[in-house]
């Protein structure tokens, strides 16, 4: 394999494994998401405990800074009281008169030892009962380097260079009388050590004149290290044990509160399912406890009224259902009778027969309102039932529209097919659908003041859909969900042409819910109207979404359009025209 292809494979397997690193993790913050959405105990736990380690951080490092600096300022005033001491010995032993260690030696006395070195033996532990040493010392001659003396493994690169510049700017200011101390790293045996570091002059008459010598204290920090990590780690401990015994404490809190409060919504949700016999356990007199009594008494109210409701519309619909049934039989026998009049107006008066025409009519209507109240008592009721057969959508549309061809041509009004090509199959019941259709397009020729009405066909691999576009009077804002209302008009003033009984939409909205569909409308004044009728491909199926859009083609285009487009100001006419940007 070419070397090109082999590294196309290695970066496509490679971006294919980050991708999948990225899916997973955007699932698993999804579903922490969702976690802390859903679980008030989980929130308030997490907020306290996000609380209390920020309260027992600033605690602790307060408490600990305070610490640290009583132990290191307590250290410091003890080195300062040692320091002084000891120049006070050391300043006493150089102001005394140091022997010529070459003439005692041509006189053959014995040569004496230097009282500096005796007093420094003595400080350091060297002579008998001299204390133990706790720290190291330098003395340091600016003059006479070699005459410099140290106790320890301290040297003068050990000096912090800013108490050296300190000291040295003291004594060129002849400051004699000063001290001071700082806190530095003295390395021993390879190992840096925390030290405090003094330094303080001590002054020694010569003839007229002084020499100052800089004396330099080395304090080692170790003990107090310890003690001060020791503390850290204490603090450290209990910090930790107080914010797992503060989460511990809100978990048991937020139980306590939080529990009542789930049962209260799994019975609420138990409620609206419609288990109106769900009842929550009253324990205590607490707001927890007046709550549920609360609830137990709204669960009771509102299973009083929904009975009541259920009641009331048990006799409406069987009110309804037995007027629809009792008026068949007289109005077979007024159908009778006017038919005969109907059939025998040519040898009436013309006023007469006019009379058996309008009989005739409202007879017609009337039949059709009474058998669209038996349909509606019959979904009110849930005996409404499918006969599914699986039918081509397409021959559906024609049938309808070969229904409606004659009030069309009344109306002056003209059908606009856009039909697939390919078959479109679906389980319906095909007198139902064919029922929508006629009413969206007798609706349709009612409403489209004689325009031309386009109907589409689409489908795709889950759903069908048609479509009945008119050019009418179209809908105003809020009115595309009112329409479906029963006995609804959008103008009241405004008389029906083709004699409809405003059940029409209202019984298509119920065999396209029968159907797992939808049955939707959209409208604009001045635009007219479109109405959708999604179903799906398999009886059952959910729908995901529609073949058809439900704003016309033509307007969603005017809309992207004129968003495109910036009113300019006409410099010449000073008026507003649209700009292309």
């Amino acid at each position: 394999m070419p070397p090109t292809k082999k590294k196309t494979r290695r970066r496509r397997t490679l971006r294919q494994i980050i991708g999948g690193v990225r899916r997973r993790a955007r699932r698993a913050a999804g579903r922490v998401r969702r976690v802390w959405r859903r679980s008030l105990q989980l929130q308030v736990v997490t907020s306290t405990l996000v609380i209390s380690v920020t309260v027992v951080a600033v605690l602790g490092v307060f408490l600990f800074q305070e610490i640290n600096d009583n132990v290191i300022n307590g250290r410091t005033s003890a080195a300062l009281y040692e320091a002084l001491n000891d120049r006070t010995q050391i300043a006493a032993a150089l102001t005394q008169k140091q022997p010529e260690d070459a003439k005692a030696a041509d006189n053959g006395k014995k040569r004496t030892q230097d009282p500096l070195d005796q007093v420094l033996n003595s400080i350091a532990g060297v002579s008998e009962n001299a204390p133990r040493m706790r720290y190291e010392l330098l003395v340091l001659n600016p003059a006479q380097p070699g005459r410099s003396r140290a106790v320890g493994n301290v040297e003068p690169a050990d000096i912090p260079v800013p108490l050296r510049e300190y000291l040295t700017n003291a004594v060129e200011a002849h400051k004699y009388d000063t001290t001071r101390s700082w806190l530095t790293s003295v390395t021993v045996n390879g190992e840096p050590r925390p030290t405090l570091a003094t330094g303080t002059i001590v002054t020694v008459p010569e003839n007229t004149t002084y020499r100052s010598y800089e004396l330099y204290h080395f304090f080692p920090l170790t003990q107090e290290g310890e003690m001060l990590s020791s503390v850290r780690q204490v603090l450290i401990v209990v910090g930790v044990g107080l914010v797992l015994l503060l989460a511990a404490i809100a978990y048991l809190v937020a139980r306590q509160v939080v529990t009542p409060v789930r049962l209260a919504r799994q019975a609420a949700e138990r409620l609206a399912a419609g288990k109106l016999d769900e009842r929550l356990k009253v324990r205590g007199e607490d707001d927890l406890a007046r709550l549920a009594t609360s609830f137990n008494e709204m669960a009771a109210n509102l299973a009083l009224k929904i009975h009541q409701l259920e009641e009331l519309s048990q006799v409406q619909r069987q009110f309804v259902s037995d007027v629809s049934h009792e008026l068949r039989t007289p109005l077979t026998t007024v159908r009778m009778a006017a038919d005969l009049l109907y059939d025998a107006r040519e040898d009436f008066d013309p006023m007469a027969a006019r009379s058996a025409e309008l009989m005739q009519a409202q007879l017609e209507r009337f039949e059709s309102m009474l058998a669209d109240l038996l349909e509606i008592s019959r979904y009110d009721a849930g005996a409404a039932t499918l006969d599914l057969d699986s039918t081509d959508v397409r021959d559906v549309v024609l049938r309808a529209i070969a229904d409606s061809e004659a009030l069309a041509e009344r109306h002056s009004t003209r059908f606009e097919l856009r039909l697939p090509n390919e078959p479109c199959m679906a389980e319906i019941d095909s007198r139902r659908v064919e029922r929508i259709l006629r009413n969206l397009l007798f609706n349709a020729i009612e409403h489209g003041e004689g325009k031309d009405i386009v109907v589409s066909v689409g489908a795709d691999r889950d759903a069908v859909a048609v479509a009945v576009r008119d050019h009418g009077v179209g809908l105003k804002a809020g009115e595309d969900n009112m329409v479906f209302d029963r006995f609804w008009r959008a103008d009241p003033s405004r008389a029906r042409t083709i004699g409809g009984t405003g059940l029409g939409l209202a019984i298509s909205r119920e065999d396209a819910t029968l159907h797992g569909g939808w049955l939707q409308a959209w409208g604009q004044p001045g635009d007219g109207s479109q109405f959708r009728l999604t179903l799906p491909r398999t009886a059952g199926a959910d729908l995901k979404g529609s073949p058809l859009s439900l704003v016309p083609p033509e307007v969603e285009m005017r809309r992207t359009w004129r968003g495109h487009m910036t009113p300019v100001l006409s410099p010449a006419t000073g008026e507003l025209h649209e700009d292309v940007v």
